[in-house]
């Protein structure tokens, strides 16, 4: 599964299946929510890489990690902070972080496959400072934790798609996310699924908002809005 998503379209997650019933959140439950379905997702991306040479899309597009790199250069982040990619997907937000100069940058996804792209992504690249794991966020392994900068570009918004108790699987991501951030440490995330508002109360217990980032608005029948949002937290 990709935080930035970057081996599945924008779209698909964006797009809430029009299959079965709502659950008690209003989603409807989707196979975009299941580990089944991102592991066919890179496994794809992973052959078309080693046919083509193709890297796959970018969920959210280029802007949106431009977006959090100026974010971290305008608070004056650390080169040296250490940086967690949550749902990785193909690697192209961790190689953006590392041609910016960030020098401690984690990158975890629950499909092997995207690990697997990831590692060609960087390779091709010719970078060797960017770790990779395979990691479960909501089981994770003891040795993750200590973060300074925690980011997540549609994770949390596939996650709340799992047809297995979504519900309770946001409240182990929120648990998570505390154990491997530092206090005082900043959680970047962006979601096509989850309103401003709706984050502040996914997240209210152990963060609290620092920021709003800017994302592009719509207009339609004579209102406007944002079909993204874009928010900082710190960890208190």
């Amino acid at each position: 599964m990709s935080s930035d998503a970057d081996g599945g379209s924008g779209a698909e997650v964006a797009v809430l299946s029009d299959k079965g019933s709502p659950g008690e959140d209003g989603f409807v439950p989707s196979a975009l929510g299941t580990r089944e379905h991102w592991d066919a997702v890179y496994e794809r991306e992973l052959q078309t890489f080693r046919e083509f040479g193709d890297t796959g899309e970018i969920w959210f597009g280029e802007e949106s990690m431009n977006r959090l790199i100026r974010w971290m250069q305008k608070h004056k982040i650390p080169l040296d902070a250490s940086v967690l990619d949550i749902g990785t997907g193909n690697g192209v937000f961790l190689v953006e972080l590392a041609k910016f100069g960030f020098s401690d940058i984690t990158g975890i996804d629950y499909s092997p496959s995207a690990i697997q792209l990831s590692g060609s992504v960087i390779e091709k690249e010719g970078l060797s400072n960017i770790k990779l794991k395979v990691e479960d966020f909501l089981n994770l392994s003891t040795q993750l934790s200590g973060f300074h900068i925690c980011i997540d570009k549609g994770t949390f918004d596939a996650i709340s798609l799992n047809p297995d108790n979504a519900i309770e699987k946001r409240k182990q991501y929120v648990k998570s996310l505390s154990r491997v951030l530092k206090v005082k440490g900043f959680f970047l995330i962006t979601s096509c699924n989850w309103t401003k508002e709706e984050l502040l109360t996914e997240f209210s217990e152990g963060f609290e908002l620092f920021e709003e980032l800017p994302t592009p608005k719509f207009s339609f029948g004579g209102r406007s809005g944002n079909s993204v949002a874009a928010l900082v937290f710190q960890k208190m």
